[in-house]
């Protein structure tokens, strides 16, 4: 099996470096190129086209959050990095990050899981603190639930679909969504391509972020 081919994006150099000793450890990647900040790091991904870019949050230049609009048209992104805040995690999910994790959230088999899942397309990887930034919405104000009830008329989901987004929001993975619906997972799956086809997104994390009304064209 080839390896995937990842660029990493961090400033700090020595984080950097350790990150890529990591991943070419695990056997899942091959680094193909460093970058310390995020108008390098697309300049990088449009000439070389890997099959991840694994982007820090803050950087001189250009930080994530804004590399990750352009980033995330070129190829797919997870967020690697030690920050936290909340809505720094809604703006990189908003402008396309297919996953985000926090450092010192993972272990190392993790980390390989999840570059695999993210390149392959077949998952979106959030950290706790992700995963609670995402579903902050629930929770108040009131006019945010309120959204999210109406979001089954509003995108157009069937009951069904809609009880199957509430469980992705949840962060429920499709075995679990099939077992708690007693549905088989073919049958998840079908109902997950159409949610997101209606939602207009390409991964579980900005399905999420649409559903919760934290997505650019919600707010």
């Amino acid at each position: 099996m080839s390896q995937i081919r990842v660029v990493v994006a961090d400033d700090n150099p020595v984080v950097r470096s350790g990150l890529v000793a990591l991943l070419e450890a695990t056997g899942e990647a091959e680094v193909v190129a460093e970058a310390g900040d995020g108008a390098y790091a697309i300049e990088l991904t449009e000439r070389l086209k890997p099959d991840l870019v694994l982007l820090d949050v803050r950087m001189p230049l250009m930080d994530g959050i804004a590399a990750v609009e352009k980033l995330s048209r070129l190829t797919r992104v997870l967020m690697l990095t030690y920050t936290d805040d909340p809505e720094v995690i809604r703006s990189a999910v908003r402008n396309g990050a297919s996953g985000y994790l926090v450092y010192g959230s993972f272990t190392v088999d993790e980390l390989a899981a999840a570059i695999r899942d993210t390149a392959a397309g077949s998952g979106n990887p959030l950290s706790p603190a992700a995963v609670a930034a995402l579903m902050a919405a629930v929770k108040e104000p009131a006019q945010s639930r309120v959204g999210r009830t109406s979001g089954k008329a509003r995108f157009g989901l069937s009951a069904r679909e809609a009880e199957v987004m509430d469980l992705i929001a949840q962060g429920r993975v499709n075995r679990q969504i099939a077992a708690e619906l007693f549905l088989t997972e073919k049958t998840v799956k079908n109902h997950v391509n159409r949610i997101f086809a209606k939602l207009a997104v390409e991964n579980r994390a900005a399905a999420i972020a649409r559903w919760l009304g934290t997505a650019v064209g919600d707010r």
